[in-house]
């Protein structure tokens, strides 16, 4: 039985949207044409997870956990629209509600082992606490501040003593002489060494005391790290079996299990989510999405970082690396632009990188699509191609490959002696009131928001970029750059942050650039190098395509 819902569920009839802007694009590049293929957050679709919310208001069921919620627009074959329904992982200990959608398939194969490793974990966690909260730890810190304490008035009282003793051995050593002085002098040494035996004692007796306890906590210390190690095995084991039997299908009827997806390894949790659950149902049930939203229900999580009633974008970790095989099939994908061959010879290739495209592949099945892995393909001796440096995917311009070893070498070696001369045409948005200069700010990169860079003066690696202004168009100034340092995103973050020219290039939003354009207006126009097997200048240029 199909688990859709009627629109007039979560909204009247006469319900209007005003507003016809997206909010968000869920996104991925098919994982077989390189094709970058969309599915909007509408304002609509926001209103239908609103009134889903207000629906959860009312049942507690809702809110003894926090979680992911999510809902997508489809349209069914005779063209009505209707809503599905997901939450991510279990709901309450459930993984099937009436009303929502289901996990997807696989799960079911392993809920017998799923259930049993599941108590394992819980009786792992309650020895843990009970290991933790060991009495004699207690025990162990209020006896040893106790010997501590007595260490300390003794040391302070013998500190007392000494000195003294050393202001009778100056009176002795002035009024007496021979034997009186010798026996009076030994006295106050015996007096020393009575003291040095009476803090040797209390010592002993702490070790005593303390020793065994200090044992048993150690082998309490060993046990919690032998049931850690044992518990991170048991979730390895399970997420392993449930990546190997967990299939997707995607809009072309594709089925793939969650291991063939990220043979690399998955966060735990992939596959739980809301976005993969809904488009899995959608594609596997004939119906076309439309539009989606996912949103934060019940309690904030543990950091913070989800709030109840906020929507929140495809997590990067589970969600997005499969998103372009999820979507695959769904609409006609944007088509590959060419990749242009500046210059090739028999040791090296320089392409006209279009933007959009990845420099290398990535590590996850997602984002293999890159200029390199397009070249393997095309060219007989393609396997053998290195990229010598790399564009950020939204950079457009000339990116130089490597067909052997020795010339990737060499040039590498040019790129890190800083021998390469590197020109940028980029636009800003807004006008630049200095025709040219120097920005020079340390980079860092939070590892934390990848792959956000930040101007960090503690932790940052140093960064030099010369800039001078082209023109100035209207709102925009069009300045050709000169990165001396190669650190990722430098001109972006030069241009943008407040201690460069604080003005973000045309279509950065990562960088703060809300503009209606379709693409970052940075472009890698020329290159200069010294040719290592000709050795001779080599100048390649690409005509800035803004």
């Amino acid at each position: 039985m199909l688990i859709l819902h009627p629109l007039n569920d979560f909204l009247p009839n006469n319900f209007t949207v005003s507003d016809s802007s997206i909010n968000y694009w869920y996104q991925g590049y098919c994982p077989q044409t390189g094709d970058l293929l969309k599915l909007p957050r509408t304002p609509l679709a926001e209103a239908i997870a609103n009134s889903l919310m207000q629906q959860m208001k009312i049942d507690d069921r809702f809110s003894r956990e926090g979680k992911m919620y999510g809902i997508l627009i489809v349209e069914l074959p005779n063209k009505e629209l209707g809503i599905l329904k997901a939450f991510s992982g279990l709901l309450n200990g459930f993984s099937v509600v009436e009303g929502w959608v289901p996990p997807i398939p696989g799960r079911e194969e392993l809920v017998s082992e799923e259930s049993r490793t599941l108590e394992q974990l819980e009786a792992i966690k309650n020895e843990l606490i009970r290991l933790k909260q060991f009495p004699e730890r207690a025990e162990y810190e209020r006896l040893l501040r106790e010997f501590e304490g007595k260490l300390h008035e003794i040391s302070d009282r013998h500190q007392h003593s000494k000195q003294q003793r050393q202001e009778k051995r100056q009176l002795l050593c002035q009024t007496l002489t021979g034997e009186a002085l010798n026996q009076a002098l030994e006295e106050l040494n015996q007096q020393s060494r009575l003291e040095g035996i009476e803090k040797r004692q209390l010592k002993r007796q702490r070790d005593a005391i303390l020793q065994p306890i200090k044992q048993l906590i150690a082998r309490s210390d060993t046990q919690i790290r032998e049931l850690k190690k044992q518990r991170q095995e048991l979730s390895r084991q399970l997420q392993t079996q449930m990546h190997a039997v967990y299939s997707l299908t995607n809009f072309s009827g594709k089925s793939l299990t969650l291991q063939q997806l990220m043979p690399a390894g998955l966060p735990t949790g992939t596959g739980d989510c809301c976005a993969p659950k809904l488009l899995h149902y959608a594609a596997t049930h004939n119906l076309k999405p439309l539009a989606m939203a996912e949103f934060w229900w019940g309690k904030s999580s543990v950091n913070g970082d989800k709030i109840a009633g906020e929507f929140y974008e495809a997590c990067v970790e589970r969600c997005q690396p499969i998103m372009g095989f999820l979507l695959s099939g769904m609409t006609p994908g944007k088509p590959r632009e060419k990749i242009d061959i500046l210059y090739e010879d028999e040791w090296l290739i320089a392409v006209n990188k279009p933007a959009g495209l990845l420099s290398v592949p990535g590590r996850y099945s997602y984002n293999q699509d890159s200029v390199v892995s397009r070249l393997r393909q095309l060219l007989l001796d393609g396997k053998m191609l290195t990229a010598v440096h790399r564009l950020d995917r939204e950079t457009s311009g000339i990116l130089l490959l490597a067909r052997h070893q020795e010339t990737y070498r060499q040039l590498s070696q040019q790129f890190a002696q800083r021998q390469v001369r590197k020109v940028y045409e980029a636009v800003l948005s807004g006008v630049l009131l200095i025709d040219k200069g120097a920005i020079e700010l340390p980079l860092w990169g939070n590892p934390e928001n990848r792959p956000l860079q930040t101007v960090n003066w503690q932790f940052g690696k140093p960064s030099l970029t010369h800039f001078q202004v082209i023109s100035r168009e209207g709102n925009y100034t069009r300045v050709e750059f000169f990165p001396v340092t190669g650190r990722t995103h430098q001109i972006r973050v030069h241009a943008a942050d407040s201690q460069g020219l604080g003005m973000v290039i045309l279509g950065d939003r990562l960088y703060g650039c809300n503009a209606n354009v379709d693409r970052l207006h940075l472009h890698a126009k020329e290159i200069c190098f010294q040719h290592p097997h000709l050795r001779e200048s080599l100048t390649i240029q690409a005509k800035t395509p803004f």
